[in-house]
């Protein structure tokens, strides 16, 4: 085990270090010292391997001289936040540090870092990755099961390159390698948050004016006329607010500086407004600590007690006032904003020249007529398909109802006929045991036939010989009194 680092170490530790912030438990400026008592959970990032990235991730801070190194490093070269600002979200958290995590991995000197941790973290990350190869065959399988083809053979090794989170061709230890292609993954997943977002927004409110207009047409006239007047009322309330700052405007950033900061409007400073929402003191503001900055403006527009305010557009008015600021003051486009970008913005015309103010997203439709009638096609089709599946279903459940009928009344049978052959078994039975008298004795019937009635053995030789005994009428012999 090296006891020294190779110079240069402290730059190769930031794409870790990005990593193990995702999952950081929120700092507390007050006391930076003190740690939290209270675990905070991770959020998920919504990645297939998000398991597998946070287990990685935790089990490399349990090295002493790894994590040593980790809080070691340069604040300005990691560029990466360190606690979760009010709404923060792990996805966009993580996709800001893609560029310098692509800088240090391509550099190749990764490797070299990873051979600094124990072995027993060496061979913690080793079952870790055992344990991903082995859910992914798993999951494989399933799949294979799922379409009927459970006598196929599978090239494990030819599926697992499929997933990019890992090298499938070493399936026992964990190498640098492995952590490389790790961190490209996820920078490159979560790095999609925001296009996706907005997609599933649209989708979301393309939903919602269809479930609307199907409402509408189950309505009689009079009642409909009542529905739309009542969505008109609450869109009017909605629209009854005060007026919304640019995000990232003097204006906007003054109202900050007065009701959050308690501060003197007139003595605002920039550089000062800088530091004080730098919240883990790292020289930059990422996206939640810019979102953070927009609570004011949101609250404006969005009350959850309102039934008119939709939360869902809360979050989508989020996102667009955080992708504004950053179009606007994120030179180098690395989602994350220097004090010398944010100071160069105050500088622009723009920044005292706020116009109207800023455009809510009910004002920008978030979708076409014509997506919206593709959309609803696509929920026509979908809608068919489900219905047919649900005919087809309804008819093997019908013909499953009529084969157990027959297997009932098939059963019935049986049983029908086991009984009788029970009934003349008995029967028979009782035809070849003679019956006996109250008193226990055997009732022996007469015999009309030619054959004679045989003695008891003990009495044989009281028996006539055959040929006088056919000539003379039977006599019945005196038993003696034994019970059956």
């Amino acid at each position: 085990m090296p006891t020294s680092v190779p110079r240069g170490a402290p730059l190769l530790l930031p794409p870790l270090l990005m990593l193990s912030v995702v999952l950081a438990v929120p700092l507390d400026r007050a006391a930076p010292h003190q740690e939290d008592s209270q675990a905070t959970e991770s959020p998920d990032t919504g990645l297939y391997y998000h398991r597998y990235l946070q287990e990685v991730i935790n089990v490399l801070e349990t090295d002493g001289h790894f994590r040593e190194k980790l809080q070691a490093a340069n604040a300005e070269d990691i560029k990466v936040r360190q606690t979760w600002a009010r709404g923060g979200c792990a996805q966009r958290s993580f996709s800001a540090t893609a560029g310098k995590m692509r800088q240090n991995i391509d550099s190749g000197k990764l490797s070299r870092e990873l051979d600094f941790v124990s072995h027993h973290v060496r061979t913690k990350l080793d079952e870790l990755k055992r344990q991903e190869v082995s859910r992914l065959r798993m999951l494989l399988k399933a799949k294979m099961d799922a379409k009927q083809e459970p006598n196929l053979q599978v090239d494990h090794l030819n599926l697992l390159k499929q997933f990019e989170h890992l090298d499938p061709q070493n399936q026992h230890t964990f190498e640098a390698r492995d952590l490389e292609m790790l961190i490209q993954t996820a920078t490159r997943d979560l790095a999609q948050y925001d296009a996706a977002h907005h997609q599933e927004f649209k989708r979301y409110e393309m939903l919602k004016e269809h479930e609307r207009r199907r409402y509408l047409e189950s309505l009689g006239e009079e009642q409909r006329k009542e529905a739309e007047r009542k969505l008109q009322e609450q869109q009017r309330r909605h629209r009854e607010h005060p007026k919304v700052n640019v995000p990232g405007s003097q204006a906007q950033l003054k109202e900050v500086w007065e009701e959050l900061d308690g501060l003197d409007p007139n003595r605002f400073n920039p550089k000062t407004f800088f530091i004080l929402h730098d919240i883990n003191s790292d020289g930059v503001l990422d996206e939640q600590e810019l979102e953070a900055l927009f609570t004011k403006e949101l609250e404006k527009v969005y009350d959850p007690k309102n039934e008119e305010d939709d939360m869902r557009e809360m979050e989508e008015e989020r996102l667009r006032m955080r992708e504004h600021v950053m179009k606007n003051v994120d030179t180098n486009q690395d989602r994350l904003v220097t004090l010398e970008e944010f100071l160069a913005s105050t500088q622009r015309k723009e920044f005292g020249d706020t116009g109207e103010g800023w455009k809510t997203v009910e004002m920008y439709p978030a979708y076409t007529e014509e997506e919206l009638r593709r959309f609803e096609e696509e929920l026509a089709a979908r809608e068919a398909e489900l219905n047919a599946k649900a005919q087809r279903l309804s008819q093997e459940t019908e013909a499953l109802g009529r084969s157990q009928d027959r297997l009932e009344a098939q059963k019935r049978e049986l049983q029908q006929a086991v009984l009788q052959m029970e009934q003349r078994k008995q029967q028979q039975q009782e035809q070849n045991v003679p019956p006996s008298k109250p008193e226990g004795k055997l009732q022996f019937r007469a015999d009309t036939g030619d054959a004679p009635v045989p003695a008891p053995a003990g009495d044989q030789k009281d028996v006539a010989p055959e040929k006088k005994a056919a000539e003379q009428p039977p006599e019945l012999p005196q038993l003696d009194p034994q019970p059956l």
